[in-house]
């Protein structure tokens, strides 16, 4: 019986496509010494970069699901898991590197906790550091104005300014969380039976956490382990490697501005579909216009 299915989305991230692969052979044999089964899922959105040929001539145990478009994070991820087999599910980005010991560790903590729903492990970014989007609290009015004004900033440990990121918790402890990154986010295939697949409404952000408010409306718990990691290269999807792999540093302008395009209707929609019939209309109309606001001076 399958233990764990992996669900990786590719748009034309070839080279960092590798690096996980590469990575994540040396994870599936340790689980393979534990008698833990692997399935490996490579859902490619229309690359153009040959990441499909590679794929097929370098990882023989890989499953390819071809699209014929781009259709974005979440139905790309749906379709993964329509075919996965595995009692947990991981969503993985192409920009990440496992370690050795982090598919079996991560295994190993589900079946320790059978009330989390969801975890993600330590994600750090490139320098070290953790990647914020990993480790947050749910974009109530009150965390985002936090968030959006700068207070988190200034106050990153206080429980009552940081309520977005959780800066006050103990990184080096397991802890619960609000909700975690899509770059790591591991599941139950019975929650997701229970919940629904991710919303594809959400083209490309904020689907992990819209996903990961069900799953904590559900009941369910979401864990934060730091026993294991993964480094995340984050933003650099649509960046051109060179060689020694090297992670080159010309930003691809496209990512840039889909994201700002997204920034605020992500925000919006999360709001609408969970917020809305929550709190006064004014705060809801507040809350939208500071978002939209940011959004235009950060261009």
């Amino acid at each position: 019986m399958t233990k764990l299915s992996i669900i990786i989305v590719n748009y034309n991230t070839k080279d960092l496509l590798i690096n996980l692969l590469d990575s994540l052979k040396k994870a599936i044999s340790v689980c393979a010494e534990n008698k833990f089964e692997i399935q490996t899922i490579v859902v490619d959105n229309n690359s153009h970069d040959k990441s499909v040929s590679a794929i097929k001539n370098r990882f023989n145990w890989v499953e390819i699901i071809q699209n014929k478009e781009n259709l974005g994070f979440s139905k790309a991820n749906n379709a993964g898991i329509l075919d996965s087999k595995g009692e947990l599910v991981l969503l993985l980005n192409s920009d990440t590197v496992v370690f050795p010991q982090t598919l079996y560790k991560i295994i190993k903590f589900m079946d320790d906790n059978p009330l989390a729903g969801a975890m993600t492990c330590r994600v750090e970014l490139s320098k070290g550091n953790i990647d914020p989007a990993s480790h947050r609290g749910f974009p109530t009015p009150w965390n985002a104005f936090c968030y959006f004004s700068g207070l988190e900033k200034l106050f990153p440990k206080s429980k009552l300014f940081s309520g977005y990121h959780q800066g006050w918790k103990n990184l080096k402890e397991t802890h619960q969380i609000d909700a975690c990154s899509g770059a790591f986010l591991l599941t139950r295939k019975e929650v997701i039976s229970k919940i629904g697949f991710l919303d594809e409404d959400f083209f490309m952000y904020g689907e992990d956490i819209d996903f990961c408010f069900r799953v904590k409306k559900a009941g369910f718990n979401i864990l934060y382990y730091p026993n294991t990691k993964i480094i995340h290269y984050k933003g650099q999807s649509g960046r051109k490697k060179t060689s020694n792999n090297e992670i080159g540093n010309d930003v691809s302008k496209e990512i840039k501005k889909t994201s700002k395009l997204n920034f605020y209707g992500t925000m919006k929609l999360f709001y609408e579909k969970h917020y809305k019939d929550k709190y006064p209309c004014l705060i809801f109309w507040l809350v939208l216009s500071g978002i939209w606001l940011v959004s235009k001076v950060r261009k």
